[in-house]
């Protein structure tokens, strides 16, 4: 089988920027994006310096995390395995780019479709090399069939010290480099200024992910009297993960010239994550009191939740839609899912859930302006809410899943996503419910539920926010970007709005107030035991 890859030779190439032209020129790439592009790093200090270029792409992996998180399937592998894409079916939902741990896939401004480097299989297919591996001046790059042990590739490869970009991710990159340098090769390694050689840095990337080394002094000594220096942050080296001279300021190592990429992913998706949670944190609560008996069942409040969640998912719906680069295919998601990517799953699982939720509150509001027999809605309310409940929790917690097949984004591969989008649900639920109350009148023991419910789900989420913190992190990126949050430019964001706004003062208002509410705080399951006592 034919299982094609690219070699490049660093200790051969000249930073010419010839291959990114050729792709261009052939590929009719727009300006602005880029499916090959040359990174230069600079290392050492004047006299001493040299500058290390490194030819980046698609690395055409053995297991490619964009194909398998695309909804559509327009993102593929060939059998002669060449990840390919088709642009007349992607929708723009630009999930492949957060999959991506290269930063390979680009969203196209042309076509608003994805796009990345293709391996020239056009060219391929009819015999031809790629435009990149045919135009460069010093033979640097190679192309062709790793499993021919006759192909020149396969041959420099059994003979040559070669290496590959994130190997710990576990995608089979199929890119290898000769002589790579891992200050190149590392995306945090080596920091980057405000402005590169030919161009200014535009981007909401960051651009100086570690700090500058300032070791601090300190007076402590061992028992033999020898000075010790401080110890520093577990998997956080003031210099970056990699040493040079015990130093990366005054140009030690620093990045020169880089492809920049947008972040394209903006407010809808958290924006999404709230109206979802509100709205599949009613019916959980809704279709917890009709199983279990946690409180007296009310049509009037049963209506009224219901609604307000069937306004959050039409919310939620126009989000997702908004968010697509290509909305007019949003349909393609429900009529050609490819069933291993979790964008495709949560939309059936949320389609679903609208669908026997809403059946639900149109059989409940029959039986409320008599159009339906009160006897028959009662009779399969308890069904409704068994059928109902694990798609009002999907609806909730898919978006751990989804998170987590975004390879390209390590902080959001979290074991406690789950119970924390769950948590959360139960805060917004329980905070929309307190709203309703003041238009609706609830029953008493639903009332003494959510005033314990609130409170408790606030603080769940927020141990389990610190608890995510306070470990250590997979990967200094994860690291980084948790940084980024807490001590960096959103910082604010986070302590002032996520836990002061969201967390402490809610907390502190419920516990404040919780004498002068209508209902005194009881346990929840006092409501079952009472329902459950014969009179």
């Amino acid at each position: 089988m034919t299982n094609y890859g690219f070699l490049i030779d660093q200790s051969k190439c000249i930073g010419c920027h010839a291959c990114s032209t050729a792709c261009k020129s052939e590929n009719q790439v727009p300006l602005g994006v880029n499916r090959t592009w040359v990174k230069y790093v600079e290392t050492g200090a004047y006299p001493d310096v040299r500058r290390h270029f490194q030819v980046t792409r698609c690395n055409h992996c053995i297991n490619p995390p964009c194909v398998r998180i695309c909804p559509v399937t327009a993102m593929y592998q060939r059998d002669d395995g060449i990840v390919e894409f088709d642009p007349s079916i992607c929708i723009g939902c630009k999930s492949c780019m957060q999959a991506c741990p290269y930063e390979a896939v680009y969203l196209d401004p042309e076509t608003n479709t994805a796009a990345k480097c293709t391996f020239c299989a056009h060219r391929l297919d009819v015999g031809l090399e790629p435009a990149c591996v045919v135009v460069c001046p010093e033979h640097a790059i190679l192309a062709g069939d790793l499993n021919d042990p006759a192909s020149e590739i396969s041959r420099k490869l059994s003979t040559s010290k070669a290496t590959v970009r994130k190997p710990e991710q576990g995608t089979g990159p199929k890119l290898f480099y000769i002589n790579g340098n891992d200050w190149s090769l590392h995306p945090s390694a080596a920091p980057a200024s405000d402005s590169y050689v030919w161009a200014d840095k535009i981007t909401e990337q960051n651009t100086s992910p570690y700090e500058l080394p300032v070791f601090q002094s300190s007076t402590k000594k061992s028992k033999s009297g020898t000075p010790l220096r401080a110890s520093q942050e577990q998997g956080r080296p003031l210099n970056g993960p990699i040493q040079i001279g015990g130093r990366v300021a005054e140009q030690m190592v620093q990045t020169a010239y880089n492809a920049q990429h947008k972040i394209q992913w903006h407010w809808e998706l958290p924006s999404y994550l709230v109206t979802k949670s509100i709205a599949g944190g009613i019916f959980m609560l809704l279709s917890l009191g009709s199983m279990f008996g946690l409180f007296n069942f009310d049509s009037a409040t049963f209506l009224a939740a219901g609604f307000t969640a069937m306004v959050f998912m039409l919310i939620t719906t126009i989000l997702l839609i908004k968010d697509l680069s290509q909305p007019k295919r949003f349909l393609n998601i429900l009529l050609r899912p490819q069933w291993k990517s979790w964008v495709a799953r949560g939309a059936y699982i949320m389609v679903t859930f609208t669908a026997v939720a809403g059946l639900w509150w149109l059989l409940e509001a029959g039986a409320f302006w008599n159009i339906l027999p009160v006897e028959f809605v009662v009779g399969i309310r308890p069904i409704a809410s068994w059928i109902v409940f694990p798609f009002a929790l999907g609806v909730v917690i898919y978006t751990a899943f989804l998170l987590g097949q975004a390879e390209g984004r390590d902080m959001w591969q979290n074991n406690l996503l789950p119970f924390q989008l769950l948590s959360q649900s139960m805060m917004v639920a329980s905070g929309v419910f307190f709203i309703l109350n003041l238009f609706v009148t609830f029953p008493a023991d639903l009332t003494a539920l959510l005033t314990v419910l609130f409170p408790a789900s606030i603080a769940i989420n927020l141990l389990m926010t610190f608890a995510g913190k306070l470990n250590s992190f997979p990967t200094d990126t994860a690291m980084l970007a948790s940084r980024e949050m807490t001590h960096g430019k959103f910082r604010n964001h986070y302590w002032w709005g996520g836990i002061a706004l969201g967390h402490i003062i809610p907390l502190a208002l419920m516990i404040a107030f919780a004498p002068a509410l209508p209902v005194a705080v009881s346990p929840p399951w006092s409501a079952c035991s009472s329902m459950n006592t014969p009179s």
